[in-house]
Protein backbone atom coordinates (compact mmCIF):
# COMPACT_ATOMS: atom_id res chain seq x y z
CA UNK A 1 0.00 0.00 0.00
CA UNK A 2 0.94 3.37 -0.66
CA UNK A 3 2.09 5.95 2.28
CA UNK A 4 -0.19 7.82 4.08
CA UNK A 5 1.01 11.23 3.19
CA UNK A 6 1.17 10.45 -0.56
CA UNK A 7 -2.76 9.21 -0.14
CA UNK A 8 -3.33 12.91 1.80
CA UNK A 9 -1.39 14.50 -1.50
CA UNK A 10 -3.51 13.32 -4.10
CA UNK A 11 -6.75 14.09 -1.74
CA UNK A 12 -5.52 17.32 -1.62
CA UNK A 13 -4.51 18.30 -5.29
CA UNK A 14 -8.32 19.07 -6.65
CA UNK A 15 -8.28 21.01 -3.72
CA UNK A 16 -5.60 23.12 -5.31
CA UNK A 17 -7.00 22.57 -8.75
CA UNK A 18 -10.42 24.22 -7.64
CA UNK A 19 -8.34 26.96 -5.95
CA UNK A 20 -7.95 29.08 -10.01
CA UNK A 21 -11.55 28.51 -10.17
CA UNK A 22 -14.10 31.48 -10.53
CA UNK A 23 -17.26 30.95 -8.54
CA UNK A 24 -18.97 33.53 -10.70
CA UNK A 25 -22.79 31.98 -9.73
CA UNK A 26 -21.81 33.14 -6.22
CA UNK A 27 -19.73 36.26 -6.87
CA UNK A 28 -21.38 37.65 -9.68
CA UNK A 29 -21.38 41.48 -10.66
CA UNK A 30 -25.36 42.07 -11.70
CA UNK A 31 -28.31 42.48 -8.91
CA UNK A 32 -30.19 39.72 -10.33
CA UNK A 33 -27.81 37.20 -10.16
CA UNK A 34 -26.48 38.38 -6.76
CA UNK A 35 -29.87 37.79 -5.36
CA UNK A 36 -29.97 34.15 -6.90
CA UNK A 37 -27.09 33.57 -5.75
CA UNK A 38 -27.67 34.42 -2.07
CA UNK A 39 -31.04 32.12 -2.50
CA UNK A 40 -28.69 29.67 -3.12
CA UNK A 41 -26.41 29.83 -0.52
CA UNK A 42 -29.86 30.42 1.65
CA UNK A 43 -31.27 27.02 0.72
CA UNK A 44 -28.35 25.00 0.60
CA UNK A 45 -27.78 26.30 4.51
CA UNK A 46 -31.18 25.52 5.57
CA UNK A 47 -30.82 21.87 4.33
CA UNK A 48 -27.79 20.95 5.55
CA UNK A 49 -29.41 21.67 8.76
CA UNK A 50 -31.29 18.30 8.38
CA UNK A 51 -28.63 17.01 6.17
CA UNK A 52 -25.25 17.41 8.44
CA UNK A 53 -27.46 16.02 11.74
CA UNK A 54 -28.93 12.89 10.11
CA UNK A 55 -25.31 12.31 8.64
CA UNK A 56 -23.37 12.34 11.86
CA UNK A 57 -25.93 10.15 13.80
CA UNK A 58 -25.45 7.46 11.42
CA UNK A 59 -22.46 7.56 11.81
CA UNK A 60 -22.75 7.73 15.25
CA UNK A 61 -25.48 4.58 15.49
CA UNK A 62 -22.96 2.38 13.05
CA UNK A 63 -20.10 3.18 15.78
CA UNK A 64 -22.51 3.06 19.37
CA UNK A 65 -24.03 0.02 18.02
CA UNK A 66 -21.50 -2.23 16.24
CA UNK A 67 -21.37 -5.45 17.36
CA UNK A 68 -18.01 -5.51 19.21
CA UNK A 69 -19.43 -3.01 21.14
CA UNK A 70 -21.15 -5.29 24.13
CA UNK A 71 -22.00 -2.51 26.27
CA UNK A 72 -24.33 -0.86 23.93
CA UNK A 73 -28.20 -0.96 24.94
CA UNK A 74 -29.72 -3.88 23.52
CA UNK A 75 -33.72 -3.10 23.91
CA UNK A 76 -35.47 -5.56 21.03
CA UNK A 77 -39.05 -4.52 22.13
CA UNK A 78 -38.70 -0.42 21.72
CA UNK A 79 -40.73 0.65 18.67
CA UNK A 80 -41.95 3.98 19.42
CA UNK A 81 -41.01 7.81 21.04
CA UNK A 82 -43.19 10.47 20.61
CA UNK A 83 -40.02 13.03 21.70
CA UNK A 84 -38.22 11.55 18.32
CA UNK A 85 -41.23 11.01 16.50
CA UNK A 86 -42.09 14.61 16.97
CA UNK A 87 -38.15 16.01 16.74
CA UNK A 88 -37.79 13.87 13.45
CA UNK A 89 -40.81 15.56 11.79
CA UNK A 90 -41.04 18.69 13.34
CA UNK A 91 -37.58 19.76 12.10
CA UNK A 92 -37.77 19.18 8.75
CA UNK A 93 -41.05 20.52 8.54
CA UNK A 94 -40.27 23.63 9.85
CA UNK A 95 -37.29 23.60 6.91
CA UNK A 96 -40.12 22.78 4.02
CA UNK A 97 -42.39 25.80 5.61
CA UNK A 98 -39.10 28.12 5.15
CA UNK A 99 -38.04 27.08 1.81
CA UNK A 100 -41.37 27.25 0.26
CA UNK A 101 -41.90 31.06 1.53
CA UNK A 102 -38.51 31.68 0.62
CA UNK A 103 -39.16 30.15 -2.65
CA UNK A 104 -42.53 32.29 -2.99
CA UNK A 105 -41.08 35.47 -2.15
CA UNK A 106 -38.03 35.03 -4.70
CA UNK A 107 -40.10 33.23 -6.89
CA UNK A 108 -42.25 36.94 -7.39
CA UNK A 109 -39.22 38.75 -6.63
CA UNK A 110 -36.79 37.64 -9.41
CA UNK A 111 -39.38 37.20 -11.90
CA UNK A 112 -37.92 37.86 -15.35
CA UNK A 113 -40.60 39.74 -16.56
CA UNK A 114 -40.60 42.06 -13.72
CA UNK A 115 -39.32 45.76 -14.27
CA UNK A 116 -36.32 46.28 -11.97
CA UNK A 117 -37.05 48.28 -8.71
CA UNK A 118 -33.65 48.15 -7.59
CA UNK A 119 -30.23 48.82 -9.04
CA UNK A 120 -28.35 47.59 -6.03
CA UNK A 121 -29.52 46.83 -2.30
CA UNK A 122 -30.84 50.18 -0.63
CA UNK A 123 -30.36 51.74 -3.98
CA UNK A 124 -33.48 52.67 -5.62
CA UNK A 125 -33.83 52.85 -9.77
CA UNK A 126 -34.14 56.68 -9.93
CA UNK A 127 -37.28 57.71 -11.34
CA UNK A 128 -37.53 58.52 -14.71
CA UNK A 129 -34.73 56.11 -15.76
CA UNK A 130 -35.68 54.48 -19.16
CA UNK A 131 -34.31 50.52 -19.48
CA UNK A 132 -32.08 49.77 -22.22
CA UNK A 133 -33.96 47.66 -24.90
CA UNK A 134 -31.86 44.74 -26.44
CA UNK A 135 -33.46 42.50 -28.99
CA UNK A 136 -31.83 38.99 -28.70
CA UNK A 137 -32.04 36.28 -31.19
CA UNK A 138 -30.33 32.98 -30.71
CA UNK A 139 -29.34 31.33 -34.62
CA UNK A 140 -27.19 28.19 -35.84
CA UNK A 141 -24.58 28.85 -33.84
CA UNK A 142 -24.25 32.51 -33.03
CA UNK A 143 -26.13 35.18 -31.23
CA UNK A 144 -27.73 38.64 -32.64
CA UNK A 145 -28.67 41.32 -30.83
CA UNK A 146 -30.49 44.41 -31.82
CA UNK A 147 -30.63 47.18 -30.37
CA UNK A 148 -33.68 49.15 -31.68
CA UNK A 149 -33.19 52.54 -30.60
CA UNK A 150 -29.41 52.75 -31.62
CA UNK A 151 -30.52 51.54 -34.65
CA UNK A 152 -27.09 48.58 -34.66
CA UNK A 153 -27.12 45.57 -34.49
CA UNK A 154 -23.67 43.11 -33.24
CA UNK A 155 -23.11 39.07 -33.58
CA UNK A 156 -21.73 36.99 -30.53
CA UNK A 157 -20.75 40.45 -28.55
CA UNK A 158 -22.96 42.47 -26.30
CA UNK A 159 -22.72 45.94 -24.12
CA UNK A 160 -24.81 47.95 -21.95
CA UNK A 161 -23.92 50.59 -19.15
CA UNK A 162 -23.18 49.92 -15.79
CA UNK A 163 -26.23 51.06 -13.11
CA UNK A 164 -28.77 51.08 -16.23
CA UNK A 165 -31.54 48.56 -15.99
CA UNK A 166 -31.57 46.10 -19.24
CA UNK A 167 -34.92 44.51 -20.80
CA UNK A 168 -33.76 41.59 -22.96
CA UNK A 169 -36.42 40.73 -25.42
CA UNK A 170 -35.37 37.31 -26.51
CA UNK A 171 -36.59 34.94 -29.49
CA UNK A 172 -35.43 32.14 -31.63
CA UNK A 173 -34.33 31.37 -35.26
CA UNK A 174 -34.90 27.81 -35.04
CA UNK A 175 -34.80 25.59 -32.15
CA UNK A 176 -34.71 26.53 -28.73
CA UNK A 177 -31.50 27.82 -27.19
CA UNK A 178 -30.75 29.37 -23.30
CA UNK A 179 -29.59 32.56 -22.87
CA UNK A 180 -26.78 32.98 -20.29
CA UNK A 181 -24.70 35.49 -18.49
CA UNK A 182 -23.98 34.31 -14.95
CA UNK A 183 -22.65 37.27 -13.97
CA UNK A 184 -26.11 38.84 -14.81
CA UNK A 185 -28.81 36.69 -13.99
CA UNK A 186 -30.35 33.74 -14.53
CA UNK A 187 -30.87 31.49 -17.60
CA UNK A 188 -33.95 32.14 -19.76
CA UNK A 189 -34.96 29.90 -22.81
CA UNK A 190 -35.31 31.01 -26.54
CA UNK A 191 -37.80 29.76 -28.80
CA UNK A 192 -39.01 30.35 -32.41
CA UNK A 193 -42.48 31.97 -32.79
CA UNK A 194 -42.31 33.13 -28.96
CA UNK A 195 -40.58 36.27 -27.05
CA UNK A 196 -38.95 36.05 -23.63
CA UNK A 197 -38.04 38.13 -21.76
CA UNK A 198 -35.17 39.11 -19.08
CA UNK A 199 -35.08 42.21 -16.75
CA UNK A 200 -31.37 42.81 -15.03
CA UNK A 201 -28.81 45.29 -14.42
CA UNK A 202 -24.85 45.26 -13.89
CA UNK A 203 -23.13 46.67 -11.55
CA UNK A 204 -19.92 46.81 -12.36
CA UNK A 205 -17.94 47.47 -15.35
CA UNK A 206 -15.88 44.69 -16.74
CA UNK A 207 -15.96 41.44 -19.80
CA UNK A 208 -18.32 38.75 -19.45
CA UNK A 209 -19.10 35.49 -20.90
CA UNK A 210 -22.48 35.11 -22.51
CA UNK A 211 -23.69 31.47 -24.07
CA UNK A 212 -26.30 28.84 -24.77
CA UNK A 213 -27.16 26.54 -22.24
CA UNK A 214 -29.16 24.14 -23.83
CA UNK A 215 -27.90 21.93 -26.61
CA UNK A 216 -28.79 22.69 -29.60
CA UNK A 217 -26.74 20.64 -32.35
CA UNK A 218 -23.16 20.69 -33.73
CA UNK A 219 -21.96 24.14 -32.99
CA UNK A 220 -23.32 24.65 -29.99
CA UNK A 221 -19.80 24.39 -27.88
CA UNK A 222 -18.52 27.43 -30.14
CA UNK A 223 -21.98 29.76 -29.64
CA UNK A 224 -20.48 31.92 -26.71
CA UNK A 225 -20.54 36.09 -26.27
CA UNK A 226 -18.86 38.77 -24.92
CA UNK A 227 -21.14 41.04 -22.77
CA UNK A 228 -19.44 44.48 -21.87
CA UNK A 229 -20.30 46.06 -19.17
CA UNK A 230 -19.23 49.64 -19.62
CA UNK A 231 -19.95 53.53 -18.11
CA UNK A 232 -22.15 55.79 -19.76
CA UNK A 233 -19.43 57.17 -22.29
CA UNK A 234 -17.63 53.57 -22.84
CA UNK A 235 -21.21 52.73 -24.45
CA UNK A 236 -21.56 55.78 -26.72
CA UNK A 237 -18.13 55.42 -27.86
CA UNK A 238 -18.83 51.42 -28.45
CA UNK A 239 -21.90 52.62 -30.39
CA UNK A 240 -20.54 54.88 -32.16
CA UNK A 241 -17.67 52.03 -33.30
CA UNK A 242 -20.87 49.90 -34.20
CA UNK A 243 -22.27 52.72 -36.57
CA UNK A 244 -19.37 53.13 -37.93
CA UNK A 245 -19.27 50.14 -39.82
CA UNK A 246 -21.19 50.25 -43.38
CA UNK A 247 -22.91 47.18 -43.71
CA UNK A 248 -26.59 47.30 -42.81
CA UNK A 249 -28.18 44.29 -41.77
CA UNK A 250 -31.52 43.91 -44.05
CA UNK A 251 -33.98 41.39 -44.55
CA UNK A 252 -31.70 39.81 -47.53
CA UNK A 253 -28.67 40.55 -45.01
CA UNK A 254 -30.13 38.28 -41.94
CA UNK A 255 -31.53 35.55 -44.56
CA UNK A 256 -27.93 35.22 -44.86
CA UNK A 257 -26.45 35.46 -41.52
CA UNK A 258 -29.30 32.65 -40.44
CA UNK A 259 -27.97 30.10 -41.88
CA UNK A 260 -25.66 27.33 -40.13
CA UNK A 261 -21.72 28.44 -39.18
CA UNK A 262 -20.10 27.47 -36.31
CA UNK A 263 -17.43 29.94 -33.82
CA UNK A 264 -18.74 33.11 -35.87
CA UNK A 265 -15.87 36.15 -35.26
CA UNK A 266 -17.72 39.40 -33.42
CA UNK A 267 -19.53 41.36 -36.68
CA UNK A 268 -21.26 44.59 -36.50
CA UNK A 269 -23.64 46.31 -38.50
CA UNK A 270 -24.47 50.50 -38.65
CA UNK A 271 -27.97 50.03 -39.60
CA UNK A 272 -30.56 47.00 -38.82
CA UNK A 273 -34.33 47.24 -40.72
CA UNK A 274 -36.49 49.02 -38.65
CA UNK A 275 -39.16 45.92 -38.47
CA UNK A 276 -36.60 43.43 -38.54
CA UNK A 277 -37.18 41.89 -35.01
CA UNK A 278 -40.85 41.69 -35.62
CA UNK A 279 -40.16 39.50 -38.58
CA UNK A 280 -38.20 36.98 -36.80
CA UNK A 281 -40.30 36.77 -34.23
CA UNK A 282 -43.49 36.28 -36.19
CA UNK A 283 -41.31 33.71 -38.49
CA UNK A 284 -41.70 36.26 -42.08
CA UNK A 285 -38.51 37.34 -43.04
CA UNK A 286 -38.97 36.30 -45.92
CA UNK A 287 -41.43 38.98 -47.75
CA UNK A 288 -43.26 35.73 -49.59
CA UNK A 289 -44.19 33.85 -46.03
CA UNK A 290 -47.58 35.65 -44.03
CA UNK A 291 -46.63 36.52 -40.53
CA UNK A 292 -47.87 34.57 -37.74
CA UNK A 293 -49.40 37.39 -36.02
CA UNK A 294 -51.71 37.72 -39.56
CA UNK A 295 -52.53 34.05 -39.31
CA UNK A 296 -53.83 34.49 -36.12
CA UNK A 297 -55.92 37.15 -37.00
CA UNK A 298 -57.41 35.87 -39.54
CA UNK A 299 -58.26 32.76 -37.18
CA UNK A 300 -59.53 34.98 -34.87
CA UNK A 301 -61.78 36.30 -37.60
CA UNK A 302 -62.98 33.11 -38.11
CA UNK A 303 -61.00 31.86 -40.58
CA UNK A 304 -61.00 32.47 -44.20
CA UNK A 305 -63.58 30.24 -45.28
CA UNK A 306 -65.30 30.15 -41.78
CA UNK A 307 -68.60 31.95 -41.20
CA UNK A 308 -67.05 35.53 -41.05
CA UNK A 309 -65.27 34.68 -44.38
CA UNK A 310 -62.60 37.49 -44.61
CA UNK A 311 -60.21 39.21 -43.06
CA UNK A 312 -58.28 42.04 -44.78
CA UNK A 313 -54.48 42.45 -43.90
CA UNK A 314 -53.70 45.97 -45.26
CA UNK A 315 -56.51 47.30 -42.89
CA UNK A 316 -56.21 45.01 -40.12
CA UNK A 317 -59.73 44.25 -39.56
CA UNK A 318 -62.43 41.49 -40.52
CA UNK A 319 -64.19 42.24 -43.88
CA UNK A 320 -67.69 42.68 -43.09
CA UNK A 321 -70.09 40.47 -45.69
CA UNK A 322 -73.34 42.18 -47.82
CA UNK A 323 -76.40 41.05 -46.53
CA UNK A 324 -79.12 40.55 -49.21
CA UNK A 325 -82.66 40.18 -48.90
CA UNK A 326 -85.40 37.79 -51.32
CA UNK A 327 -89.22 37.03 -50.99
CA UNK A 328 -88.09 33.74 -50.12
CA UNK A 329 -84.93 33.51 -48.42
CA UNK A 330 -82.23 35.84 -46.66
CA UNK A 331 -78.47 35.00 -47.51
CA UNK A 332 -75.12 36.52 -47.58
CA UNK A 333 -72.76 36.54 -50.50
CA UNK A 334 -68.86 37.30 -49.48
CA UNK A 335 -66.36 37.62 -51.53
CA UNK A 336 -62.76 36.39 -49.78
CA UNK A 337 -59.94 38.77 -50.76
CA UNK A 338 -56.85 39.33 -49.00
CA UNK A 339 -53.98 42.22 -49.77
CA UNK A 340 -51.26 41.80 -48.20
CA UNK A 341 -48.33 44.59 -47.90
CA UNK A 342 -45.45 42.42 -48.27
CA UNK A 343 -47.01 41.15 -51.88
CA UNK A 344 -48.77 37.76 -50.65
CA UNK A 345 -52.11 38.15 -52.33
CA UNK A 346 -54.57 34.77 -51.44
CA UNK A 347 -57.31 33.39 -53.76
CA UNK A 348 -60.66 34.89 -53.90
CA UNK A 349 -63.18 33.06 -52.92
CA UNK A 350 -67.03 33.56 -53.18
CA UNK A 351 -69.58 31.66 -50.80
CA UNK A 352 -72.82 31.93 -50.11
CA UNK A 353 -75.10 31.57 -46.66
CA UNK A 354 -78.60 30.56 -47.14
CA UNK A 355 -81.27 30.54 -44.29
Amino acid sequence: MPPLKKLRGLLVLPLALLAGCNMVVLNPSGDIARQQGQLIVISTVLMLLIIVPVIALTIFFAWKYRQSNKAATYSPDWDHSTELELAIWAAPLMIIIALGAITWISTHTLDPYRPLRRLEANRPVPENTKPLTIEVVSLDWKWLFIYPEQGIATVNEVAAPVDRPIVFKITSSSVMNAFYIPALAGMIYSMPGMETQLNAVINQPGDYEGFSANYSGAGFSGMRFRFHGVSNEGFDDWIKKAKAESTPLTREAYLELERPSEREPVRRFGTVDADLYDAILNRCVDRNKMCMKQMMAIDASGGLGGPTGAYNIAQKKPWQPELKNSPTRTYVTAMCTVDDPAGLSLPRTNFRIEE
